[in-house]
């Protein structure tokens, strides 16, 4: 193939791939300024909760021992719920530490006192519902259900989820945190659950990413008057 026509090709394709390409290179530079520009704890939503939630001592607590688990005690977590103490064993079951009656799960009014204890008191309560399953893609993905999703008046859209099964306050959701996610997704290519960072799609990307630069410096070389002006020098010095 002759210089000029294989000159062509190239440039044609680099200019091709570079269109193609591009898009994704935008939504890279989009999301790293976003990342770059913003306060992580921020966006876990520190600036929602108490800084100082305080600390309650239980009496008159049953040995576990005296509860008569199955299988014996393997870890043991004592849990605050709404003021009163439960024991979280091996992360199965919820007893309550001072009458050993087993609790299934915590009530809606006992999630809201967690939240509450854990949340500034300046926020109002909008809504609470109990969600058995989640999606993929949701706000709440890969952790405990049931939970108790509560959402709190204000332009943040601030959601809070508390584990039904065992009390725990889980996490805090909310606008920036939701534009933050959105751009991860983008970041990584993950369209499905946002958190794989080897996806096909990023890889591929990276690849084509690679190729067009590589290109541009096959043009580069190829088209340089100066690069041309070596050439010529150095096939002259040789003759």
């Amino acid at each position: 193939m002759k210089a000029g026509k294989r000159k062509k090709l190239i440039r044609k394709f680099h200019r091709y791939l570079s269109i193609f390409i591009g898009i994704q290179f935008f939504f890279w530079s989009l999301s790293g300024l976003y990342f770059s520009w913003t306060d992580i704890d921020e966006i876990h939503g520190d600036q929602f909760r108490r800084s100082d939630p305080g600390l309650v001592a239980f009496d008159r607590l049953l040995d576990p021992d005296d509860l008569g688990v199955t299988g014996g005690i393997r870890s043991l977590e004592l849990r605050n719920i709404a003021g009163k103490p439960f024991y979280w064993i091996n992360g199965t079951s919820l007893y309550d530490a001072r009458n050993g009656t087993l609790k299934k799960e915590i009530t809606k009014e006992e999630a809201l006192a967690i939240a509450k204890s854990k949340l500034l008191p300046s926020l109002k309560v909008a809504a609470v519902k109990k969600i058995e399953k989640t999606g993929p893609q949701h706000e709440y993905r890969g952790k405990p259900l049931p939970a108790y999703l509560i959402s709190y008046e204000g332009p943040a859209r601030l959601h809070a989820y508390v584990s039904a099964r065992d009390g725990a306050f889980q996490t805090v959701r909310h606008r920036s945190w939701r534009w933050f996610d959105f751009l991860w997704m983008l970041h990584t290519m993950d369209y499905r659950g946002r958190d794989d960072f080897n996806t096909l799609w990023l890889r591929i990307a990276a690849f084509l990413a690679f190729t067009m630069v590589l290109s541009g410096f096959v043009l580069w070389l190829s088209s340089s008057a100066r690069i041309r002006q070596v050439k010529r020098w150095l096939k002259s010095g040789s003759q």
